[in-house]
């Protein structure tokens, strides 16, 4: 009987770190087209969704004052896509 509950918890244990495992995804750099793409589906301009290569999980917004519905919009896609939605607000001098 020991060594059925030895098996028994090794296979358990195996499936938990299988299941953990596929849980943790590797953030991606997406490319400049794919971030337009986006950023043009959710209303705004091209260029103003960035993401950088040393914080691969951030999605950066560039814009003074995005909608609600456009924050939602990007914020989904982020979450979809395993990143964290960063709203930056910059103001720039007429």
């Amino acid at each position: 009987m020991t060594s059925f509950r030895a098996n028994l918890l090794s296979a358990m244990l195996a499936i938990v770190g299988l299941a953990l495992s596929a849980c943790a995804t590797a953030p991606v750099l997406h490319t400049e087209a794919q971030l337009n793409d986006v950023g043009t589906r959710c209303g705004f301009a091209l260029g103003e969704l960035l993401q950088d290569e040393s914080e691969k999980r951030l999605l950066l917004i560039v814009r003074n004052a995005p909608s609600d519905a456009q924050r939602v919009c990007v914020a989904r896609w982020a979450r979809r896509n395993h990143l964290k939605a960063v709203f930056v607000h910059m103001d720039f001098p007429s």
